[in-house]
């Protein structure tokens, strides 16, 4: 794979175009759900949608069969938020509006967008007209919110800005020598953003998007054509992307490579990305940051380490979890000595001493669904996305 290298960390990648005027959308206030499972980028794509448009009318209740809510146990913690979406979606981000915390935003695939205005307890579709001009399937990738700046990724290339807490959403152009696709994006201020591709390039606006300048000055790929010499394992099999990234509340990245087989890490100021080696054998799920500033690392086949210390290490020690075989996908922190993990199968796990034990959740056993995603928005406030349109909400 070709890398696009970049010589000058300043440098602009991508503007908006001069010639195309961007507009503010107004968003209706209520749109009845369009099922997305048929949607696809063939040509007949565009028939279907305004078919079913024209067919919106019918009652959701006979589009969408209701889950069967008896069947599964009450969790200890968490209820099961139903969701008027097609099954086979897999949620991927959410984020709430800091100035009114009722307001907030659920993602997925198939061009998911769900908004509530009640802290999560009820959701309905949301439609961004300049996100469904073309004959594409969005995967929306990311939100954050800043204020009532918002700011939204997916793939195909796609990027989204509100000024409004989402009342209004516009298009930002972007370059087509953008490298990679973005799976990350973080307001970082007054019409400031900072995003992230899954080439490891890291992009900074401060001008409401209209440019956008390089933090590092070249892709994982190069970097790592410098340095394959210098003892990474695996960094001869790279492809070129990540599997997963995640950011600090600071600012400092971990992101896995594809395959699993290191890690790299990068902070404010760094010119390159700094590859790692892995100390354990089984390849890397997923890394993220611990409420005290240290690592949290998870294997393939269920196992959880954390670093010793705080900071970047390379130093891990594994930490017993009741997994049963399954994966664990993620970890979030509601507190410096609560957090979350989740996982294949409802794997729900609990430590409430910082991360040195963990307790399951036996309730979310019977879950049918793998869980991907743990985010607390607040001490009270958290969800657990998952495939299938699963989305669970803490309840404390």
């Amino acid at each position: 794979m070709t890398s696009l290298q970049l010589t000058d960390p300043n440098q602009i990648l991508f503007h908006s175009f001069s010639v195309r005027r961007r507009n503010f959308f107004k968003l209706p206030t209520a749109l009845p759900l369009v099922p997305r499972a048929s949607l696809d980028s063939t040509p007949t794509s565009k028939t279907r949608r305004h078919f079913i448009a024209e067919t919106a009318a019918i009652p959701l209740a006979l589009s969408l069969p209701s889950p069967a809510r008896s069947d599964e146990p009450a969790l200890s913690e968490w209820e099961r938020v139903y969701l008027p979406i097609d099954p086979g979606v897999v949620l991927l981000d959410i984020a709430f509006v800091p100035d009114d915390p009722n307001h907030g935003f659920l993602l997925g695939t198939r061009q998911t967008i769900l908004e509530t205005k009640d802290g999560g307890n009820t959701w309905s579709p949301r439609s961004i007209p300049s996100a469904e001009e073309e004959d594409f399937n969005y995967r929306f990738n990311s939100i954050s919110f800043k204020g009532k700046e918002g700011w939204i990724v997916g793939k195909p290339a796609i990027l989204l800005h509100t000024s409004n807490a989402g009342e209004s959403w516009e298009r930002i152009p972007l370059s087509a020598q953008l490298p990679g696709d973005m799976v990350y994006i973080k307001a970082t201020g007054e019409n400031s953003a900072e995003m992230v591709t899954d080439e490891g390039a890291i992009y900074v606006t401060s001008n409401r998007g209209y440019n956008w300048k390089a933090a590092v000055q070249e892709t994982v790929s190069a970097t790592l054509n410098r340095t394959v010499s210098s003892g990474i394992s695996g960094a001869s099999y790279y492809t070129g992307t990540f599997n997963t990234v995640n950011r600090s509340p600071d600012g400092r990245y971990v992101a896995v490579s594809s395959r699993g087989n290191f890690y790299l890490t990068w902070e404010p100021g760094q010119p390159y990305w700094q590859p790692h080696n892995r100390s354990i054998a089984r390849r890397i799920q997923n890394m993220g940051w611990r409420a005290d500033g240290g690592l949290w690392l998870l294997v393939r086949g269920g196992g959880l380490f954390l670093s010793k210390g705080t900071g970047i290490s390379e130093d891990f020690e594994e930490i017993p979890v009741q997994s049963r075989g399954f994966g664990i996908l993620d970890v979030g922190y509601r507190s410096q000595d609560e957090a979350w993990a989740a996982g294949g199968s409802g794997i729900l796990l609990r430590t409430s001493n910082g991360g040195k034990t963990w307790t399951r959740d036996k309730a979310a056993d019977n879950i049918a669904a793998n869980l991907y995603s743990v985010k607390f928005i607040n001490d009270n406030k958290g969800f657990v996305l998952g495939n299938d349109g699963v989305l669970l909400r803490y309840v404390g």
